[in-house]
């Protein structure tokens, strides 16, 4: 029988992840056994983290019952760091349901940042620190903060530096990026959103880097070359159909309408 170690098996499983093979990287987790208790809980936690991350680009619903597996091997572990995962995994899903709810509420909002808050306190480490503040940011924006938004972001990168988390970094460039574009400073957009988009190339994240060229498509137009956006933002949108990305291909194909129209 094949052996593998956990470490290196999540790693496979992570790189699948940001290629868009989501059911690949599950079905590889499902398949692997161990006898271990702590590599049986780092297994599933692996398969939440799939599931949460298919659950916001392809608008599925397999995270529940990940989650639910989840929190059972957690309640038999007592391990504190993985039970911060768990919590951390339940905002970003509930983050993303929210984002994408046609019936948003203020209060929910306000309910997420608690939470965002009383996870950064407890984080164990500057790397997961810097993804909550980077997730409160995001929660800012619901709420309608861009101020505060900001200056989440800016804490993010500042964690993501210290702790040598590119993907972290590449997180709050483009949405640094985002406030720089919408202050008309088109020069700063650029440098941090191709920063965002070279960091996502480096770590193989297909999807994010997809994700950011959508946006440089629109620099693109609003420094004045719409052809040269709408070829960008063309391949853009044939990618995220072909890889069922639903916001991202509604996303590109909106600015099309708009940009040749």
């Amino acid at each position: 029988m094949a052996q593998l170690a956990v470490a290196e098996l999540t790693a496979v499983c992570t790189a699948l992840m940001r290629a868009g093979c989501w059911n690949a990287a599950r079905q590889l987790l499902q398949a692997s056994k161990t006898d271990d208790p702590d590599e049986k809980l780092q297994l599933i936690l692996a398969e939440a983290d799939a599931a949460v991350d298919q659950d916001f680009w392809q608008g599925t619903a397999h995270s529940s019952a990940t989650l639910s597996a989840l929190q059972d091997a957690i309640a038999q572990a007592r391990d504190a760091t993985v039970q911060w995962d768990l919590e951390m995994l339940q905002l970003r899903k509930d983050y993303s349901t929210a984002l994408f709810s046609a019936d948003r509420q203020p209060a929910d909002a306000d309910a997420l940042a608690q939470r965002a808050e009383r996870l950064r306190d407890a984080a164990p480490d500057d790397s997961r620190a810097g993804s909550v503040t980077f997730y409160a940011g995001l929660i800012a924006e619901l709420r309608g903060l861009p101020a505060v938004a900001f200056a989440h972001y800016t804490a993010a990168l500042e964690l993501a530096e210290q702790s040598g988390d590119e993907f972290l970094a590449s997180l709050a460039l483009r949405h640094l990026g985002g406030h720089a574009h919408t202050a008309g400073d088109l020069v700063s957009a650029r440098t941090q959103w191709e920063r965002s988009t070279e960091l996502r190339q480096k770590i193989g994240h297909l999807l994010g880097a997809l994700a950011q060229q959508a946006l440089l498509a629109v620099l693109i137009r609003d420094e004045g070359d719409r052809p040269g956006a709408i070829a960008l933002a063309t391949e853009v949108n044939r990618w995220a159909r072909q890889l069922q990305l639903v916001w991202l291909e509604s996303q590109t194909s909106e600015f099309l309408k708009e940009t040749v129209g």
